[in-house]
């Protein structure tokens, strides 16, 4: 018997190298329901990347105040956009994932699967590496479907991926992909999403383009999120300037989803929303380039709530250009981010 067999690992099982790529996103509670909000709320929220305070301090405030108040109020939430078939954000995700694996099946055959996993809740990211690691997967590539860098969700997928692969014996090469913001192809189809959008619902005066926020103070400590989505931006207008669409002036960029009281990134997107009703535009589409997925934050926060927003400061015509979700360009332009890994 060989050395690698008495060790646990059979060489022999797959004699040609094989590749493994992990799709992740951040993932969502198993129903719309206050005691799996407050499941997932406490995996999350525990989470030191995504809350950065003083730990002791923090876990108090968490099960002693939060974990009573909010899983209810949220899952009230994740009630006005459930599906028959479940979270959006798994379901497109899911879908994403049959496709990419489908095409990569049909140009590398059977020594690269496809595995998706969550950040935080089902199906986890150390079921997806268990899997490789009976397998002896020797290439494993991660890919977070996070366009924009940021410590709590790029980076903490990092951290995910090697609490578990650390306690391995035999360490795989690794490719983890930290973002695609500036890769042509996705700003190419996030072009193509408002293109399209325009020519089916006509030309609006302002686009407002609406990240997830951050705490101020984590861009301070050097996280390059801002800069990321600022380089975004300024890419997307200059791709859509090319068809005499929109100018300079047309596009507005803020951030959503705040937390707390603590300042955040701005504009907040909230604020930019009435002041442009105070300067007499009336007509808008918003975007979302952050979410490479539906979910919570665009279908509740955005198509609802910040639609009233709008409309109740004097706004008339509200649109939402979807992620880009399972979009054929979408995918592509994933399927090229990881391809020069394989």
């Amino acid at each position: 018997m060989s050395r690698f067999k008495s060790q646990g690992l059979d060489l022999t099982k797959n004699s040609s190298r094989q590749t493994a790529i992990l799709l992740t996103n951040l993932g969502t509670p198993d129903a719309p329901t206050a005691g799996a909000l407050r499941v997932y709320l406490r995996e999350f929220l525990s989470d030191p990347r995504v809350v950065e305070i003083p730990r002791l301090i923090w876990l108090a405030i968490l099960h002693g105040i939060i974990l009573r108040i909010r899983p209810k109020k949220s899952a009230e939430l994740y009630q006005n956009i459930w599906t028959e078939k479940g979270s959006p954000l798994l379901v497109i995700s899911k879908q994403q994932h049959t496709k990419i694996a489908e095409k990569i099946k049909a140009e590398y055959g059977d020594n690269v699967v496809v595995e998706l996993a969550m950040r935080y809740g089902q199906p986890s990211i150390k079921t997806a590496l268990e899997k490789f690691q009976k397998a002896n997967i020797d290439n494993i590539i991660v890919l977070p479907l996070y366009p924009q860098y940021s410590g709590p969700t790029t980076g903490s997928t990092f951290d995910a991926i090697v609490k578990e692969i650390k306690q391995w014996r035999w360490v795989p090469n690794l490719h983890f992909i930290s973002g695609y913001h500036h890769k042509p192809d996705y700003i190419k189809a996030l072009a193509q999403s408002v293109i399209t959008h325009i020519a089916t619902h006509g030309k609006v005066e302002k686009l407002v383009v609406s990240y997830h926020g951050m705490p101020q103070l984590f861009s301070d400590w050097g996280d390059p999120y801002a800069d990321f989505c600022q380089e975004t931006t300024q890419l997307l207008l200059t791709e859509l300037k090319k068809t005499d669409l929109l100018s300079d002036d047309d596009i507005v960029m803020s951030y959503q989803s705040r937390f707390g009281k603590a300042q955040w990134l701005t504009p907040y997107t909230e604020t930019v929303l009435t002041e442009l009703t105070d300067q007499g535009v009336t007509n808008i589409a918003i975007m979302c380039p952050a979410f490479s997925a539906d979910c919570l934050e665009t279908l509740d926060e955005i198509k609802r709530e910040y639609c009233e927003i709008f409309m109740d400061s004097g706004g008339k015509e509200f649109s939402y250009i979807p992620a880009l979700n399972d979009n054929d360009d979408h995918i592509d332009a994933l399927i090229n981010v990881i391809k020069p890994h394989i």
